[in-house]
């Protein structure tokens, strides 16, 4: 294994001195057998005085590129060899030193982050603002390893810089810093604008029937993978939402489970076979969503709930699936809308048990209530689909004007000849 990695040693630096680079003492090559059998080995430089690394040759890889499309600049690409060298100098903090430059620009890079995340809503930084505090309180410790000259008692210093400089050395490059059309807000899209609004006639109506909440959830979705890239703060807060909300949902589904079963129990309603119907009806949407509801969590507190990698990845295949993103904000939608079903057809149970079995006092009373009641009901939900009344006057005035009502008198003028 020795003289195989001499060999290799060798021929790297051959094949160095041909491609006319000069080979300085800054820079290390890293050696990766590959295929054991056939002694295939793997190889790239690390420069620490241009802190970026290399090859001999012309290299094409799509690891170092990514989702980004459109890389055409070497001072674009440099960020993407940058954050690869800071994961070099990651993979090896042993026997460096701290040069001072590198922890006084971490430094400047921290604070800026800190204070965009501050006075922005759509930060690009990959890190929130409590995080961002923590790596605040780090900078002191750091400043008092910097510049010592001693090649082992600061590798964890070492390995710490190393690691929140890839960090931002990517973000830069994802977000095409210094270039043209560069992204400054987490919102924007580089390549296009989506269209958050479906023109499917599937997904129109599901989004009707399930009260406009896949429409709110894919806006939300679409701020958090944008440009096939996951913006994490933003998710970990959409996912502490939506736990939050789910664990209201089971509440709330537990408690109408019980009145669902608690009203099929009652004397009058047995004789009603349309109310029993729609009691049925309810405590299955009830079940439904504490059913998801439950489901959702389980799925969402494994490792999507933390790993980068692995939302980007079940982000992706998402994207992939037949209904896209969608699919995602209808599957999300499913706790809230079901139980707002169950709740619907426990008012329609309710109704026909107060309607058939009351006298006309009752009922009297009682519609008026039920009327102003399912009017203020339905407002929100009107107003989340922008359905105003303010714009229905116009529609409602366009059309009386349109067909005015003819006079008394018009109308006796042409109906006397007759008589």
């Amino acid at each position: 294994m020795v003289a195989s990695i001499g060999k290799a040693v060798e021929k790297a630096h051959k094949e160095l001195e041909n491609a006319s680079i000069t080979f300085h003492p800054s820079v290390e090559l890293v050696l990766e057998l590959i295929e054991e059998d056939h002694e295939k080995w793997g190889y790239y430089f690390a420069d620490h005085d241009s802190r970026v690394i290399f090859w001999f040759e012309a290299h094409k890889s799509s690891d170092l590129i990514g989702n980004v499309r459109g890389v055409k600049c070497s001072d674009h690409i440099r960020y993407a060899l940058e954050s690869q060298y800071w994961l070099h100098v990651e993979l090896y903090p042993n026997k460096r030193s701290l040069p001072k430059d590198v922890v006084v620009r971490l430094r400047e890079i921290v604070m800026y982050t800190q204070a965009d995340n501050i006075t922005s809503d759509t930060s690009l930084a990959p890190f929130s603002s409590e995080e961002v505090t923590s790596m605040l309180s780090l900078m002191d410790p750091l400043m008092d390893s910097a510049g010592i000259k001693n090649e082992y008692a600061y590798e964890h210093s070492v390995w710490i810089v190393a690691r929140f400089m890839g960090e931002f050395c990517n973000v830069k490059f994802v977000n095409f810093c210094g270039q043209p059309g560069a992204r400054l807000n987490a919102d924007q899209s580089l390549y296009e604008d989506p269209d958050i609004r479906s023109n499917n006639i599937l997904l129109r109506a599901m989004n009707f029937i399930l009260f406009g909440s896949p429409n709110a959830y894919n806006k939300v979705v679409q701020k958090i993978w944008v440009d096939s890239t996951i913006v994490q703060p933003r998710w970990k807060n959409f996912i502490n939402r939506l736990n939050s909300e789910w664990n209201g949902y089971t509440i709330f589904s537990t408690v109408m489970l019980a009145v669902d079963i608690s009203f099929l129990t009652v004397s009058d309603v047995q004789t009603q076979k349309a109310a029993i119907l729609v009691s049925y009806m309810s405590t299955l949407c009830a079940m439904g969503s504490l059913v998801v509801s439950l489901v959702l969590a389980g799925q969402v507190n494994d490792s999507r709930r933390d790993s980068a990698k692995s939302v980007a990845t079940f982000m992706q295949r998402m994207s992939s699936s037949v209904l896209g993103l969608e699919s995602l904000a209808l599957m999300l939608s499913l706790p809230y809308a079901l139980l707002i079903w169950g709740m619907i057809f426990f008012a329609a149970a309710l109704s026909i048990v107060i309607f058939s079995t009351s006298g006309v006092v009752t009922i009297s009373i009682i519609s008026p209530i039920w009327v102003a009641i399912l009017i203020l009901a339905t407002w929100p939900v009107l107003a989340s689909n922008n359905v105003h009344i303010s714009n229905l006057l116009p529609w409602i005035t366009q059309q009386i004007r349109s067909h005015p009502i003819r006079s008394w008198t018009a109308t006796r003028f042409r109906v006397e000849p007759d008589v």
